[in-house]
Parts: structure tokens; sequence; C-alpha cells
């Protein structure tokens, strides 16, 4: 996984406790589904936790893509990186494809 030299400017705890548990939930979820298909569950029931575990993990995109544009992004842009604004926009296309 290629990750960015940029150190996160943001170091509130309890979003770092809200996107961990978030993202447990979401692997409880997983292993819920792989398990569902390994028992031969209908087909339906199956998509449809996948839709919910999907939906979750939006939820946590949503949240870091809020907490980046409010610290990390606005901290560029107030030292000049205007570059930022292309990463940004880059995040979001790919976010919402």
């Amino acid at each position: 996984m290629e990750t960015n030299q940029k150190n996160r400017a943001w170091n509130d705890e309890s979003t770092v406790k809200e996107l961990t548990v978030r993202l447990n939930r979401i692997e409880g979820q997983v292993r819920g589904i792989k398990r569902m298909i390994e028992e031969g569950v209908y087909c339906d029931d199956v998509l449809n936790q996948i839709a919910s575990a999907q939906s979750a993990l939006n939820g946590v995109a949503k949240l870091l893509l809020q907490k980046h544009m409010q610290s990390c992004v606005k901290e560029q842009l107030a030292s000049g990186d205007d570059q930022v604004i292309d990463e940004v926009l880059t995040t979001i296309f790919r976010m919402i494809r």
C-alpha cells in the first residue's frame, strides 16, 4: 500500500477511537458474510449484508475525509500548498466512483 509521507495533522484520539470501533464492527460484518457464504445462506441475504458492510465502510471514509478537510487540508492551504486541492479532488473522485 502506497502511503503519503505527510503526517496526519489531526491527533484527535476520540476520532481515532471512533474510526477503530467502526472498522472493528465492519471486520465482524465481513467475517459474518464469509460465514454466510460458507454455510450456503440464501444469496439475497448475503447481498444485503454486503450492502450493509459497504455502507458502513463509506461512513468511515466520510468521517476520515471530513477530518482530513478540517485539519490536514486546512493546514496545507494555510502554508501555501495549493497542490492539496488537486489531491483532495482526486480522492473525492475515487470515492464516488
